[in-house]
């Protein structure tokens, strides 16, 4: 049990990691906000979140 609790956490550092690279401070926002949304099951801030990420992700590249 402890080897899937270090594989999860060092997945999730790595994709954290992954995101702010490529997007930026307002990547790494955008996933706190679907993360808290997600854990808190609001709604609205995981909404706001995902809507982030999904711009992010569709803005055309500079």
């Amino acid at each position: 049990m402890p080897a899937v609790a270090f594989l999860s956490t060092v997945f999730v550092i790595g994709f954290e990691q992954l995101v702010q690279w490529r997007y930026g401070p307002v990547g790494i926002v955008g996933l706190l906000l679907l993360t808290i949304g997600i854990k808190a099951k609001n709604p609205t801030c995981s909404s706001i979140g995902a809507v982030v990420l999904a711009l992010l992700v569709a803005a055309p590249a500079l």
